[in-house]
């Protein structure tokens, strides 16, 4: 699976031959853009395309035949959505050209190249130094990723980007790097045990109010399929976990899925609350479709995020849940591994990714078992006609593209799901 192309002819020639074996997962906009774009593929993946320095991956990605950007690329040239968000992909603009260049636009075995005529990637709080203790250390110059607006060792780190076959309406595109945490009503403060006071773990006053919600972004990228604008609204909360006692990180991420539920209604007052990083206040306009996705670091019912934190999507009166993306490898792996995930509750089935299952040591702390981590979840006035969870059998060839921990691409599956409606005329 991991490979170099050695000349262009080669790879003109494996190209016109992975067109046929990639039919199935055709759609009107990649095979030439005629038709109705009906239905119509998004997806999100964490791709684990993050490096431990600051430029790092631009140079990777420089050039072709890096091993895991390959496999990276192959997992999406053969599912072959249409609209994608990649998580955890540092933030690096000629990096994101770069993969398309010498990555998606190259075949791999008989995957066939997919371009992406539409991207959007903006900064990330990651490892962005605060100047503030955050995590109560007594120490606020340690320059450490926690004390950073989001955690990372360097500006950017942990990123995503937005790859799409249909236009990105930019113009229209809505950040919430900033938005502070305190300015959500009823906010889910972390409490400092060690003290009388309620929701104190962020001290009161210049620290509480430069606090952050989003731990890398939310973004609201309006897509134009057809006639029609669909929002692309994507995140990446911060995993519950790798904290202490106040549970910082699971109230982070409570309330960063929370974010989602408010700015989609079903009223506007829901959202009012809302502000973007150009000022402009409230949340998504009552009747606007939708597509929630991201890598929420939360499972239903698995794992250590607070409870009910994932349904307040999954529950949601304006998100369509009719159709869950599953996997046979998902199930498969679950038993194979075992330990943790004897535990679980939730459908393995509908697991996203492959945790460790056993009892590693620090810094990993416990073992939480595969989970659902990933969401593609579109609004109610989408039809959901087919789901999917790139986790193959052990027995597929294509097993070696996702494989188990250690993982040779991501510890993440590609989730996608199809929507339609009406052929967005």
């Amino acid at each position: 699976m991991f490979r170099t192309i050695r000349s262009r002819r080669v790879a003109a020639l494996a190209a016109a031959l992975a067109l046929a074996a990639t039919a199935a997962f055709a759609n009107p906009v990649d095979a030439g853009g005629k038709g109705q774009p009906d239905p119509v593929r998004f997806a999100t993946f964490n791709a684990s395309l993050n490096r431990g320095a600051a430029g790092a991956l631009g140079i990777e990605l420089a050039a072709p035949g890096s091993a895991q950007p390959d496999v990276i690329a192959e997992i999406i040239q053969r599912v072959r959505p249409e609209v994608l968000l990649i998580n955890e992909f540092d933030f690096d603009p000629a990096a994101l050209a770069d993969f398309q260049a010498n990555y998606l636009s190259v075949p791999h075995g008989s995957a066939a190249p997919i371009v992406y005529p539409y991207t959007f990637i903006a900064p990330s709080n990651t490892g962005i130094f605060s100047g503030f203790d955050y995590d109560n250390s007594g120490a606020a110059g340690d320059f450490t990723p926690n004390d950073s607006y989001g955690f990372g060792f360097f500006p950017g780190q942990f990123g995503m980007a937005v790859l799409s076959m249909h236009p990105i309406d930019h113009a229209n595109v809505r950040t919430f790097q900033m938005f502070k945490w305190k300015d959500m009503p009823g906010a889910l403060l972390p409490d400092d045990p060690a003290t009388a006071a309620p929701g104190d773990w962020y001290t009161p006053g210049p620290e509480l109010d430069s606090f952050r919600l989003s731990s890398k972004s939310h973004w609201d990228v309006p897509i134009q399929v057809g006639k029609k604008t669909v929002h692309f609204l994507v995140s990446h909360p911060t995993p519950p976990v790798f904290d202490g006692p106040e549970d910082r990180n699971g109230t982070r991420n409570h309330d960063e899925i929370r974010f989602w539920a408010d700015y989609v209604g079903p009223g506007a007052a829901q959202g009012s609350y809302i502000y973007d990083d150009n000022g402009n206040v409230g949340g998504l306009q009552p009747g606007s479709m939708f597509v929630i996705a991201g890598d929420q670091n939360s499972d239903p019912l698995d794992g250590d995020s607070i409870p009910g934190s994932i349904q307040q999507l999954l529950d949601h009166p304006r998100v369509n849940t009719k159709v869950t993306p599953s996997s046979a490898g998902g199930t498969e792996q679950s038993a194979l591994q075992g330990n943790a995930n004897t535990l679980h509750l939730s459908d393995p089935a509908f697991d996203t990714a492959d945790f460790f299952d056993g009892f590693p040591p620090a810094p990993f702390g416990g073992a939480p078992g595969n989970l659902r981590a990933d969401y593609v979840l579109p609004s109610k006035q989408l039809r959901i006609t087919d789901a999917g969870v790139f986790w193959p059998l052990s027995t597929d060839p294509l097993f070696p593209l996702a494989g188990t921990f250690p993982f040779p691409s991501s510890d993440h599956r590609l989730v996608w799901v199809d929507v339609s409606h009406g052929g967005f005329g």
